[in-house]
């Protein structure tokens, strides 16, 4: 299975995110997103970052981990490559504990598209045969 691909969108970036959980596709669709800055195989896993949202259904909580790693980079200057998540369905709506590890930015990363926002336009997840897929689209 892979994990994710990228569709052409006009002066954005666009990827469905696949994985056999919501869990994995949140995973992947961080993977993604990251993937469009730099090369993160060369991305080492130095440093931890403990993330935690909330937010009302799926749709809205894929849109807020990314842009919670969205800031972190920002605000860092660090790339990450690899993320473990765990979902939980609450009361009222869903809650995700994460981490994303990686390192501060170096020379030896290729510096590929800078990613400003995370959007909210045509951002779905479905489930299909077993496998659950997300669209993201990514303005540059």
């Amino acid at each position: 299975m892979k994990r994710f691909e990228f569709f052409e969108v006009t002066a954005d970036a666009g990827y469905w995110a696949y994985g056999h959980t919501l869990e994995e596709v949140f995973e992947n669709a961080a993977l993604a997103m990251f993937e469009i800055m730099t090369d993160t195989s060369l991305v080492a896993r130095e440093e931890i970052r403990k993330i935690e949202v909330r937010s009302e259904d799926e749709v809205s909580l894929l849109y807020d981990w990314l842009d919670e790693l969205l800031f972190l980079h920002d605000t860092e200057f660090i790339l990450f490559s690899k993320f473990n998540v765990k979902i939980d369905e609450t009361a009222d709506g869903f809650k995700l504990r994460g981490t994303a590890a990686g390192e501060r930015i170096k020379e030896k990363h290729e510096k590929r598209d800078e990613v400003k926002a995370v959007t909210f336009h045509l951002m779905e997840i479905t489930s299909e045969d077993g496998l659950m897929k997300a669209r993201v689209i990514l303005d540059l």
